[in-house]
């Protein structure tokens, strides 16, 4: 087989030129750079029990307001104060006209002159009988009729003086008087207007304590606020004053869901008047959750999800629940636990699998 030998020295040339080739392909492969990690910033995964602060508006009321109506019905004959004005305590705000409280005041007095006359008349006939009595001029009948006259004149005095009290007390109710001092708020009846009694004509916000009252949304009340509630006055938030929640209505407002919530100022600054519109910032139903940045928060199909940053440094999408947004960070109830490290920059350059560098910041 003559043709062999000549085969092998060919076959062995063409191996030598094709590793000639390939030799300094593998070493350019071998002398290339590896391709760099991509560099991102992580954050770590905090569970916190969280209050956030939320401000409401409200505005300032009397702890306490008083209806004044008169004792006496009658026609109102004159009006001392205007809504808005201050009244001292126990000053004359109105008066009904008092001419049948007059005539019922000068006819007491004249059936207690006529009573007393009537008893002194009584008392000289007792005296006499008496004195007739003891030297035996006079019947023991006419004794006793005189004696039961004098105790039914008494009697009648008695009567006519206490008529005489209630006439004078009637007159008396012609006034209608403030009691306390404090701000007329309304006024509910005019000069010439017939009232009865018991029928409200003022109301008095009472000076003293002052309540600044919100109306705040059902789910905001799940507790009660945390701490006290700030308060300031809206058209200047430098005048400030501190409170707490005095009084939670039982009942929601039908029409806006609210509950309304009194808040017991502690000291109320002069510029805190009455109906002053003040805005109010407590901390209302406290969550525990976790917190992340809001740079981590990214898409996945139609909810959010987060990078998370395994412990052999490659990254891996994992859908949330975002519980609540706050100004600078937002509280996840599920898909994250405390303690993960999270893709804080650098998410838009990321896929599942991928390994990163991780530089630590952006905590929440």
């Amino acid at each position: 087989m003559p043709g062999i030998p000549r085969l092998i020295p060919a076959a062995v040339a063409a191996a030598a030129l094709a590793a000639a080739f390939a030799a300094p392909s593998c070493q350019a492969a071998e002398d290339a750079p590896a391709k760099p990690r991509l560099r991102v910033m992580v954050a770590t995964a905090l569970q916190r029990d969280l209050a956030p602060a939320i401000t409401l508006t409200g505005d300032v009321e009397p702890r306490y307001t008083s209806d004044l109506s008169f004792r006496a019905g009658g026609k109102i004959a004159t009006r001392a104060v205007e809504v808005g004005q201050h009244v001292a305590a126990d000053q004359v705000l109105a008066t009904i006209d008092p001419a049948e409280q007059t005539a019922n005041l000068q006819n007491a007095r004249a059936a207690l002159a006529s009573a007393q006359a009537l008893l002194t008349q009584a008392q000289l006939g007792f005296a006499r009988q008496k004195s007739l009595m003891g030297s035996g001029y006079t019947t023991r009948s006419a004794f006793d009729n005189a004696e039961q006259s004098l105790r039914v004149t008494q009697a009648s005095v008695d009567s006519a003086q206490a008529a005489l009290g209630t006439a004078e007390e009637q007159l008396g109710f012609t006034e209608l008087r403030s009691g306390v001092a404090g701000i007329v708020t309304a006024r509910d009846a005019e000069v010439g207007q017939v009232v009865g009694a018991g029928t409200r004509v003022f109301t008095l916000a009472q000076d003293g304590p002052r309540d600044a009252v919100f109306n705040v949304y059902e789910a905001l009340l799940v507790e009660p606020p945390k701490g006290g509630i700030a308060v300031a006055l809206q058209s200047d938030p430098s005048v400030v004053a501190t409170g707490t929640v005095r009084e939670i209505s039982p009942t929601v407002d039908p029409a806006s869901g609210t509950v309304r919530v009194k808040v017991a100022l502690a000291a109320t600054p002069p510029r805190m008047s009455l109906g002053a519109t003040v805005l109010g910032t407590g901390r209302f139903r406290p969550q525990r959750g976790i917190t992340l940045p809001w740079s981590a928060l990214f898409r996945q199909g139609d909810g959010p999800a987060v990078w998370v940053l395994g412990r052999d440094g490659t990254v891996s999408l994992h859908p949330v629940t975002v519980a609540r947004y706050l100004d600078d960070a937002m509280v996840l109830s599920s898909g994250v636990e405390a303690g993960q490290r999270v893709v804080t920059a650098g998410i838009q350059f990321l896929r599942p699998g991928q390994a990163v560098d991780a530089v630590e910041g952006g905590a929440p």
